[in-house]
């Protein structure tokens, strides 16, 4: 358990760094971006590109991560990535450091500013990949998709957490104080998770299963015995060393196309489910509804709320119920609600209704697809490959996540679609969306829950997901 919490910390990084640019983006404008004197599109393109700029580097991030965990190690990959956390946390909060005197303004730090941004990024992109995975290769069968789930968990705790820090700095003074001093405290806080996580890293092993692939069998073996006991230990191993000679050469497509595209949907879904549409612009949901400013902040604090509740009840079920049945439920309580939300927008009715869909949508999404995904992602792909394949889906979904991010303000912003629909049509495509996801479960992805991770590679090398046999059939099996 230690050990699957200091590897979810980058998890709570993951979902610090996300969130904590909200409360600077006022300040941002002001310091950098005013001064330029642009006209208003390429103030407002700027200011969002700098807003955004850490996407840039969760794809760079994401696609590295895989090389360095398969010749590194999953430890040292994780090391990176809070290296990088830290060097952005300081970085941006003093981007103009050995270019211009401290507290100036102007393109160079906003240059400096975004290049932090990509840092930071970068880490996001690493640690997305990184801590699920070592988390899954370090947790015994019968908790895995408990404890991974732990690192959706550790992410939604990471955005609460920023959310009251920035709330707490913003009351140390007024608005001019903010946008002098503020800001910077807020962009430097992550340095404290940051650098407790690289601390914690110090005295945590890497996993058995990449010790096992590079010839490290002592060392695996110790590991074992440390999280499984004395007596299970050899056995484990022996079956970790099966499963890494049933492939001659570990490549990408060792185990064929299957695999491979079952993560990529998998994470592609998650994305295009709309959820981060839904959570970043909220407000501005609620204020297109007409809701006042501050009614629209305090629903999107009751969302974060039912986020974090969901996810809780998503630790619990995983295990307990199954992956491909949380998944499929989970696809239904997105896809109605967002219809219903979409109709509402149409109709231009006001009201709790509104609310009640999107804390539906919400609780939908955290007790399954966002959870549980990361779970699949970290358990499907055979050992040879884990780290290669995860780079690919993890990639693909930062990649999707942009898109999402980008396209709900063009979509919601398109005056035809809004003579038409009154900003429902991106709702209406999130619950098609949701739907597609749910028939795709259903139809192609395997149920993993129960399965140790070496059997689970038999579902691609005996005649595919429909060759699995159920999990009590395998009840000998661990991790």
């Amino acid at each position: 358990m230690r050990l699957t919490l200091v590897a979810a910390l980058g998890g709570l990084l993951f979902g610090y760094d996300t969130a904590v640019i909200s409360g600077a983006v006022g300040s941002i404008d002001t310091v950098f971006i005013d001064p330029l004197h642009l006209s208003e599109t390429w103030r407002n393109t700027l200011s969002g590109l700098t807003v955004s700029s850490a996407l840039f580097g969760c794809v760079l991030g994401s696609v590295i991560a895989g090389g360095i965990a398969d010749r590194y190690g999953r430890r040292t990959g994780l090391i990176v990535a809070a290296i990088l956390f830290l060097l952005s946390a300081i970085g941006t909060a003093v981007p103009e450091a050995g270019l211009q005197p401290l507290g100036s303004t102007g393109l160079p730090a906003l240059i400096a500013f975004n290049l932090y941004r990509l840092l930071c990024g970068a880490g996001i992109g690493v640690a997305s990949m990184l801590s699920p995975l070592y988390i899954a290769e370090i947790a015994p069968k019968e908790r895995r998709g408990q404890l991974v789930s732990l690192y959706q968990m550790a992410i939604v705790v990471g955005i609460v957490t920023v959310y009251f820090v920035n709330w707490l700095i913003a009351r140390g003074g007024d608005a001019a104080w903010l946008d002098h001093i503020g800001w910077r405290l807020m962009l430097g806080s992550e340095s404290l998770p940051a650098m407790l996580f690289l601390a914690l890293l110090a005295g945590v092993p890497d996993t058995p299963r990449w010790l096992m692939l590079r010839g490290r069998e002592a060392e695996a073996l110790r590991v074992l015995q440390r999280v499984a006991g004395a007596v299970q230990a050899p056995q484990i191993l022996s079956e970790i060393g099966a499963s890494l000679k049933a492939t001659a050469a570990p490549r990408l497509l060792g185990y064929g196309w299957t695999v491979i595209l079952v993560g990529l949907a998998l994470s592609v879904f998650q994305q295009l489910v709309g959820i981060n549409a839904v959570l970043y612009y909220a407000p501005l949901m609620f204020r297109n509804l007409g809701a006042g400013s501050d009614s629209a902040l305090l629903q999107t604090v009751v969302i974060g709320a039912a986020n974090m509740l969901s996810t809780l009840i998503a630790i619990y079920a995983v295990d307990h119920l199954g992956r491909k049945p949380l998944l499929i439920v989970g696809a239904a309580a997105m896809a109605l609600p967002m219809l219903l939300l979409g109709y509402l927008f149409s109709v231009h009715s006001q009201g709790g209704a509104a609310l009640f869909c999107v804390l539906v949508y919400i609780v939908g999404f955290a007790m399954s697809w966002g959870p549980v995904v990361w779970v699949m992602l970290s358990e499907i792909f055979p050992g040879a490959i884990r780290g290669k394949a995860m780079a690919v889906v993890v990639a693909a979904q930062w990649i999707t996540n942009l898109a999402v991010s980008w396209s709900f303000k063009v979509l919601d912003g398109n005056s035809f679609l809004n003579q038409w629909l009154n900003h429902g049509f991106a709702y209406y495509l999130y619950g098609l969306m949701s739907v597609l996801a749910g028939l795709f479960v259903w139809r192609c992805v395997p149920e993993t829950a129960g399965h140790s991770l070496e059997s689970i590679q038999g579902l691609w090398t005996r005649g595919g997901p429909r060759a699995a046999a159920p999990p009590a059939a395998r009840a000998h099996d661990w991790a």
